[in-house]
């Protein structure tokens, strides 16, 4: 596999070659890629384009870079990420994320979940203002590189302040509902079981996922400011009666993705 700084060279090039330099990264969760749609787009690069890179093997990952404007603002979007239950290392599944973090420092982190809280139903928007990712390895296990970050990272503030002010004032004059809550992350693929959800409830968690706490610890690392932004697609906490589709998460998301994608458009403006 190439390192991330070759694959980071890569997209430079690229972007010199379109004449962009994105200053807000943006990755796209399960469903929600109808964003790229709203911008102007400058260019896209295929992960299978860049060497070693992992490919997403998931129904509505397509693995891309889309360059593009939002209004004025330049931005750089991850259209599909790969995720730790498709067999890659935890380190691998990162690199997507990593080499974003590597060319912007403002990046908005996307996906859709289960709730573990009564009050969160399907549809709702929740804005992370902190994370659990004790259930799957930590990205940042094994050599670390100095030039990315300390090798004890502090993770008290994961997910910037300011950012999430932004997000609740677009929200309120948008009139879109917002609510914030705790992401917990879990291997996947499977669903959760009952008593699972009712576990990770009582640890602290109103919304869980397969993706994104990883990324986030990874970017934090690294220095990058986050905004952290999940869809609840289903009642993860009381599923003895309901089962979870992936098909039905996809169709959830979907129909939130209007108020999704102006919430993240709007916001991106004032960052």
């Amino acid at each position: 596999m190439g390192s991330i700084y070759e694959a980071e060279a890569f997209l430079r090039k690229k972007m010199e070659d379109m004449g962009i330099v994105p200053q807000v990264g943006i990755v796209l969760g399960s469903g929600l890629g109808g964003l790229a749609d709203k911008i102007r787009v400058a260019g896209r690069v295929a992960y299978s384009e860049i060497e070693g890179f992992p490919v997403s093997t998931v129904e509505g990952h397509k693995g891309e870079y889309i360059f593009g404007y939002i209004e004025d603002t330049p931005v750089m979007l991850m259209n599909g990420r790969v995720h730790f239950y498709e067999g890659y290392p935890m380190r691998q599944v990162v690199v997507p994320v990593q080499v974003m973090g590597l060319i912007v420092k403002k990046i908005i982190l996307t996906n859709a979940s289960g709730s573990l809280n009564r009050d969160f139903r399907p549809g709702t928007l929740m804005c992370i203002t902190d994370h659990i990712s004790s259930f799957v390895p930590s990205p940042l296990i094994g050599p670390n590189d100095e030039k990315l970050g300390t090798r004890f990272p502090e993770m008290s503030q994961i997910y910037n302040r300011d950012f999430q002010k932004i997000l609740h004032e677009v929200a309120d004059e948008q009139g879109i509902p917002l609510v914030d809550g705790v992401y917990v992350q879990v291997t996947g693929p499977a669903y959760e079981s009952p008593a699972e959800s009712k576990f990770y409830a009582i640890c602290g968690g109103d919304a869980v996922g397969m993706s994104t706490a990883c990324e986030a610890v990874m970017l934090n690392y690294m220095g990058v400011k986050l905004l952290g932004i999940s869809c609840i697609t289903d009642m993860a906490i009381d599923n003895e009666d309901t089962p979870v589709t992936h098909e039905e998460v996809q169709k959830i998301a979907g129909e939130s993705s209007e108020k999704l994608i102006s919430l993240v458009y709007n916001t991106v403006i004032r960052m």
